[in-house]
């Protein structure tokens, strides 16, 4: 255990030598419901008092919280249970007033029992309840810091009532569509309207299909069919979660007509009969169609609900706004390794005299369908003073669908990696040099429209993708444009910049935003050779809040994964999520969308996610955090082998970032694999952690941080870092990327440790050499063997030579003399020189 201070330690010692023999006490007869079971918090002072540790049986083992109330933890007893009992032993930091909270979704919660006044110690509650997950809800501390507890145990008997289905008729009354209708006088909800005298029919044709809206995902047990004379033959009883993907529950073949019931099993909102051969020379028609839905078991997951805590909605007559802006920032300014995460949505409207500094692990959003509906005459700012101005480790934050108006004519985005500016509106210039014009490493623009001149100043590096800018001036080494009206023209040779006049695959990132006052997802549609702004008008579609899982902290990967199975898709609310098993999305066009940094932690040595080869999945607003067991790959897009055509709708992974280590030791082989072709990665940083806790050559190893092994990959904004060996590792036929930023692993203790087939030093970005076909631009790899600085590298970039293979505008740099490049791609490009930090250039290779 870590004690705050001396005097804390003390105290501490001495109250475990006055411990009461019971403190170590054997448990109840009974064994917990909860021990072993999967824990999750809200938050978690450190990788050493994890939730798992206050379930464990142990203890010496404990889970302890940031120092702030409202924290809580939670345990998956795996099945409905009657609870009769909680026990929580304190440590000496507890709750003085608490709740114990029982759920069946991990969502809606009951109080079992609200203690105020207690003084520690061990606590024993007799309770009743019936539930899946029972959680110790923190009010108020009785100390400066969080809660923190030994042991947090669960008694009682697990629920073995099996599922029974219910009589009444769910379908019955509800909203009805059909493929088709014979005529005005047989609608579809005639079908549904529990009047056996009233029939849907449909044309003569095949197929044909009728379906209802239950209002809701519901369990479903049986469907029942009360067909007129002309009757299907051959038809499927089916069931989605949106309407749009739909899943088989039974088929039937060679039906002859009349009634009939069918037990199925599954969940969804909508249920219809799929047609596909009729019993007779006319249409199909049904008198009634009635649904049947679980009275008991484990309910299915429900679409929709409130954003959680940590979703600040606000409009322009939010009382004391300023403030709001002001206190999380308060908080997270600094916080680089912390456990907050905050989302700020702003409704349309005008907002005056606003200044919104964010912080670490903040986003900034507006919630209309175009940037301009949501106006600030203020600024939306970053700036490096808690890092005595310097930018460069301004990570981990994003500004989106904003228009800003500054205050002095130009607004401050003074950021380094993971820190977007998306389908943003500034009505005057944006300068992105923090304050004093100290160091930056950064940074993205995309969709975005920057009426007057943006200004690098000390920026080393910068991607603005398919935007317009009024002008730019200066940079560092490396500044590269796609479909950037206003950009200016290459001068690789002489300066900083690599400019395409078209971005030849995209796709803006999902955004949440408000129908009226109803929340929806709008996906926009895919981009061929996009120049400039999508917005106004921006293709797409828009899905509705109710189709998707609203993922608060606290939730399951079993229930992520039960909603995904389900159909719907997720929206993770801000929030550290430890998973115990993967998350698997196996549905074409899911959407995965992160707010406030939303981030996920496999425990275990789990993978994070897995998508399936599947068509038009939409990966955006994440940062996984590799845990401290290792994991094979953190996110695998596709599964190996794939080889389907997604050019028609391409997976995207947007605003995806990656950590090894730097918040604890984490550990893992591959941080990001893309199996699938045609694969958009749009805006990465896949980092090993060169600074904070758990950072060390073997305490954080991490070999690769990308691999590419489909075909027609594009990526667009690639930053990666410090990996052990290749950062990048490019396998796929015909990939391309355009901007790259890399900087090798600091703590390589030696050239031994990184010389392989011959070669010292792992190449930034290798093309496998049984690639014919592969090309880039604008890209920089600089080396800071800080380890051991007389690291001479091989190169920084490997390619096999051929016809097909080009890259453009690439460089190489030693900081400060740490380490030294002898060429910059293959044999090619001059070694570096010295301490200069000046960089070797190559314009076109071969």
């Amino acid at each position: 255990m870590r004690f705050r201070s001396a005097g804390v330690a003390l105290a501490a010692m001495a109250a475990l030598i006055t411990l009461p023999l019971g403190h170590g006490r054997a448990a109840a007869a009974e064994a917990p419901l909860s021990q072993g079971r999967t824990a999750t918090a809200s938050s978690e002072e450190n990788y050493g008092t994890t939730a798992a540790d206050a379930v464990d049986g142990d203890t010496g083992t404990r889970w302890s919280s940031a120092a702030t109330d409202g924290q809580w933890l939670q345990v998956d007893l795996g099945a409905t249970a009657s609870v009769s009992r909680v026990v929580l032993d304190w440590e000496a930091a507890y709750a003085k007033d608490y709740k114990v909270q029982i759920s069946t979704d991990a969502v809606n919660w009951t109080d079992l029992k609200a203690v105020t006044g207690s003084d520690g110690g061990n606590d024993t509650l007799d309770v009743s309840g019936q539930g899946r997950y029972v959680r110790m809800l923190g009010v108020h501390r009785a100390t400066p810091w969080g809660y923190s507890l030994w042991e947090f145990q669960v008694y009682g008997s697990t629920d073995t009532a099996q599922p029974s289905c219910g009589t009444a008729n769910a379908a019955q009354g509800r909203p009805a569509t059909a493929s088709s209708t014979e005529n005005a006088g047989t609608p579809a909800s005639a079908a549904f309207d529990g009047n056996t005298g009233t029939r849907w029919s449909s044309q003569a044709s095949d197929p044909q299909w009728v379906q209802v809206d239950l209002g809701s995902v519901q369990d479903l047990c049986e469907v029942d069919l009360n067909w007129e004379t002309a009757y299907g033959k051959n038809f499927q009883l089916q069931t989605s979660a949106d309407g749009q993907n739909w899943s088989t529950l039974k088929s039937v073949t060679g039906a002859t007509g009349g009634t009939a019931s069918y037990d199925v099993s599954g969940s969804g909102r909508y249920v219809r009969v799929y047609g596909t051969a009729r019993g007779t020379g006319y249409g199909y028609s049904l008198w009634e169609v009635a649904v049947h839905t679980g009275t008991t078991g484990t309910p299915p997951v429900q679409g929709g609900g409130d954003l959680g805590p940590n979703v600040i909605v606000v409009d322009p007559s939010t009382p004391n706004l300023q403030q709001k802006f002001d206190t999380v920032f308060a908080q997270q300014e600094s916080a680089q390794f912390g456990t907050g995460r905050y989302q700020f949505l702003l409704k349309p409207g005008t907002y005056n005299n606003i200044n919104a500094q964010i912080g670490f692990y903040t986003s900034i959003s507006g919630l209309g369908l175009n940037p301009d509906d949501t106006q600030i005459n203020g600024d939306v700012t970053v700036d490096a003073g808690w890092f005595n101005g310097n930018a460069t480790q301004n990570f981990w934050r994003s500004a989106e669908n904003l228009a800003i108006r500054p205050s002095n004519g130009d607004d401050r985005w003074a950021v380094a990696q993971a820190a977007p500016f998306r389908r943003i509106h500034v009505e005057g210039g944006l300068n992105l040099a923090p304050n004093g014009y100290g160091w930056a490493s950064g940074g993205y623009i995309a969709d975005s429209k920057i009426d007057g001149t943006v200004g690098p100043y000390s920026q080393q590096q910068w991607y603005t993708r398919d935007s317009s800018v009024g002008g730019w001036t200066n940079g560092v080494w490396n500044m590269t444009f796609s479909g950037v009206q206003g950009a200016p023209a290459t001068n690789f040779d002489s300066g900083p910049y690599t400019t395409l006049d078209n971005t030849p695959v995209s796709r803006e990132k999902p955004f949440l935003y408000l129908d009226g006052s109803t929340y929806k997802v709008f996906v926009p549609a895919k981009r061929t050779n996009a120049r400039g702004v999508s917005w106004p008008n921006t293709p797409g579609t828009s899905v509705p809040l109710d189709q998707f899982y609203v993922v608060k902290p606290g939730a399951t990967a079993a229930t992520i994964n039960a909603a995904l199975a389900q159909g719907l898709n997720l929206l993770f609310t801000p929030g550290v999520y430890h998973l115990d098993r993967t998350i698997n999305v196996t549905r074409a066009n899911t959407v995965v969308l992160g707010l406030g940094l939303a981030t996920l932690v496999p425990d275990n040595g789990v993978d994070a996610m897995h998508v399936s080869d599947v068509d038009g999945v939409k990966l955006a607003g994440l940062l996984i955090d590799a845990g401290s067991v290792n994991s094979d790959t953190l996110l695998r897009i596709g599964d190996p082998g794939a080889s389907a055509d997604h050019s028609a709708n391409p997976t995207t992974v947007q605003d995806v970032f990656f950590r090894i280590g730097g918040a604890g030791p984490g550990l893992a082989t591959n941080s990001l694999v893309v199996d699938s072709d045609d694969t958009i990665i749009d805006h990465t940083w896949i980092w090993r952690a060169d600074h904070g806790s758990g950072v060390g050559w073997t305490t954080n190893r991490a070999d690769y941080g990308l691999r590419v092994n489909g075909d027609d990959v594009l990526a667009t904004g690639l930053f990666v870092e410090h990996f052990n060996k290749y950062d990048v590792y490019w396998s796929g036929e015909r990939g391309r990327t355009i901007f790259f930023q890399n900087e090798k692993a600091y703590d390589a203790p030696n050239a031994a440790a990184i010389t392989h087939d011959g070669i010292t030093g792992y190449a930034a970005y290798k093309v496998d050499d049984s690639v014919t076909t592969h090309e880039a631009w604008g890209l920089g790899s600089y080396c800071n063997y800080t380890a051991d600085p007389s690291i001479v590298q091989a190169h920084g970039f490997q390619v096999p030579t051929g016809s097909g293979i080009k890259l453009h505008d690439l460089l190489v740099i030693s900081l400060g003399g740490n380490g030294q490049y002898a060429h910059v791609v293959n044999n090619t490009g001059a070694a570096t020189s010295g301490t200069s930090t000046v960089p070797s250039k190559v314009t076109s290779f071969p």
